[in-house]
């Protein structure tokens, strides 16, 4: 085989197997040669290189201006020498030279491997870089290569990855040689390749499981409407249906909770809540706080997004969660500040505020407590508004005459302008 016809065969090999153009490669070639004949000679001559795509054969000349007397012989040439190559040569055109390919050969060749392996290389890494890139958000697998201060770089085939520690469920445990799927993060470019971030902690991970699993997921008959997640403890997913006949929820666990399963295998035993997703914030919130019972949900303030939301005595701890994980997934999930409380706390809280209102009457001077009593017996204990009442409105109460409710009233009003 000559060396033009080897020159293709290995442009048409890397061109298969890099997914290099071997027009760019060719263009990568003639500017070696360029730059070999150039160290060569002189970095100011003029010189131009062609390597033919569909023969591999090699052309190259010089280029000179054309001058009475040359002053730099590399880049001029007389009129007199121009002649004997070009009969029709003139003064102030430029003229191409033509070089011995085969000696011109043998001085680029070093240069021109050394340009196209930094090329393939260079074009190796653009394309590991991009096709990286448009796998942000995406799942891959690969196998774990080695380990190092607890990061793990695992080996996708033609590029590594690193799955950093802060990127790892704390119990989860791994080993070299062992098959791993993860989240591409992130891919950044540097001079040894795409340096690409995996994760095994983000809420997407969860996602791209579920399309998976779940064919009406990824046929879009049910959306995932919102996903929150603390890694290796929990996971809170609202799901909806955009056909009234499939139960999103059911959809997503499966029969006997085939499809759910391997997902919650894969995350190593972590606990998933589904959520049917409901524009009802009372609604939303309430099965949010699976796997708790809620008894009621009480909207504190629509514009501050507050809920408070009572349940039984036993489910407290469960709604609230191991360090409060539960309730604050589901604040997460709902956009919503959930303060749960149990039965009995909302009861306390109640006798308390009672026996707050009641202590005000205590502020009333010359009212004995008979008469106290009286008013906390027809609920009446705010001191404002006993000071805003009439004499008619007390005496309607069993044992106040006019005179005791003139001196009630007064007092209050007495009490209030002390304040």
């Amino acid at each position: 085989m000559s060396e033009k016809s080897e020159l293709l065969a290995a442009l048409e090999t890397i061109q298969r197997e890099k997914k290099i153009s071997k027009e760019d490669i060719l263009h990568v070639v003639e500017n070696a040669l360029v730059s070999a004949y150039k160290k060569h000679v002189g970095k100011n001559v003029n010189v131009e290189a062609k390597v033919d795509n569909e023969t591999g054969q090699m052309s190259a000349c010089v280029i000179k201006k054309v001058v009475e007397e040359p002053v730099n012989k590399l880049t001029e040439i007389s009129l007199e020498d121009a002649k004997k190559i070009y009969k029709n040569a003139k003064l102030d055109e430029e003229i191409k030279i033509a070089l011995d390919t085969d000696d011109f050969a043998r001085i680029a060749a070093q240069t021109a491997k050394q340009v196209i392996v930094q090329k393939i290389r260079e074009s190796e890494r653009d394309s590991l870089y991009e096709e990286m890139k448009s796998k942000i958000g995406e799942m891959i697998n690969g196998s774990i290569y080695k380990i190092v201060n607890r990061n793990i770089i695992v080996d996708l085939g033609r590029s590594e990855a690193i799955l950093p520690v802060s990127e790892q469920v704390a119990k989860e445990k791994f080993s070299v040689g062992q098959h791993i799927r993860a989240i591409v993060i992130k891919a950044e470019k540097n001079a040894k390749g795409p340096n690409t971030v995996l994760s095994r902690t983000h809420p997407d991970l969860v996602k791209v499981l579920f399309e998976l699993e779940v064919p009406e997921i990824y046929e879009k008959i049910v959306s995932i409407v919102a996903i929150v997640r603390e890694a290796g403890l929990r996971t809170k997913i609202a799901v909806t249906s955009n056909n009234p006949k499939v139960d999103p929820v059911g959809a997503c666990v499966g029969v006997k909770g085939a499809r759910i399963k391997p997902i919650i295998d894969e995350l190593r035993g972590e606990r998933i809540d589904l959520i049917p997703f409901s524009n009802d914030p009372v609604k939303y919130i309430s099965q949010a706080l699976a796997p708790a019972k809620v008894l009621t949900v009480t909207i504190v303030s629509e514009q501050d997004k507050k809920a408070e939301v009572i349940v039984a005595d036993d489910m407290l701890s469960l709604a609230i969660g191991k360090s409060g994980h539960n309730v604050r997934l589901a604040a997460r999930l709902t956009g919503w500040n959930i303060d749960v409380k149990s039965e009995s706390q909302k009861k306390l809280e109640k006798e308390q505020k009672r026996e707050e209102k009641y202590s005000e009457l205590e502020q009333l001077s010359g009212i004995n407590d008979k008469t106290i009593e009286m008013l906390k017996n027809a609920q009446i204990t705010s001191v404002k508004k006993i000071a805003e009442l009439k004499v008619e409105d007390l005496t309607t109460l069993p044992g106040i005459g006019p005179k005791t409710a003139e001196k009630i009233i007064k007092s209050a009003q007495e009490a209030i302008s002390k304040k």
